[in-house]
């Protein structure tokens, strides 16, 4: 299970740190990732890191801005976002993939609920 956390409203150039628990599995066997979706669109990637953490993936679109962590032994996933733009409003979703590194959603195979994050111009 997945439980996302953190999202809210801000102001364009603020920041939200996302939290994503989990529970009922080994945390540190999976690739973690973020995900958003926008009202009207198609699920997006946001970032991935790899079981241990050491490696870290962006899309374009948010590289410089986000950064995705873990810690395995709070079995939790976290997405920093700073200087926050309208355009990234959405809901946002963790997610776990048991066996590649991958941006595609189709290869996820546990999801959070989503948690709204709306940026204000």
């Amino acid at each position: 299970q997945l439980v996302e956390s953190g999202g809210g409203l801000v102001q364009a150039g603020g920041s939200l740190r996302l939290s994503c628990a989990a529970s009922g599995g080994t945390f540190s066997s999976y690739v973690m990732g973020w995900f958003r979706q926008a009202a009207g669109k198609e699920r997006e990637f946001v970032a991935r890191i790899n079981r241990s953490g050491g490696s870290t993936d962006y899309a374009d679109s948010v590289k410089g801005r986000f950064t995705i962590s873990r810690d395995n032994a709070k079995n939790t996933v976290y997405l920093q976002m700073n200087n926050l733009k309208p355009e990234d409003t959405a809901v946002y979703y963790c997610a776990a993939c048991l066996d590649r590194y991958s941006r595609d959603v189709g290869d996820y195979n546990y999801w959070g609920q989503g948690t709204q994050v709306t940026v204000s111009s």
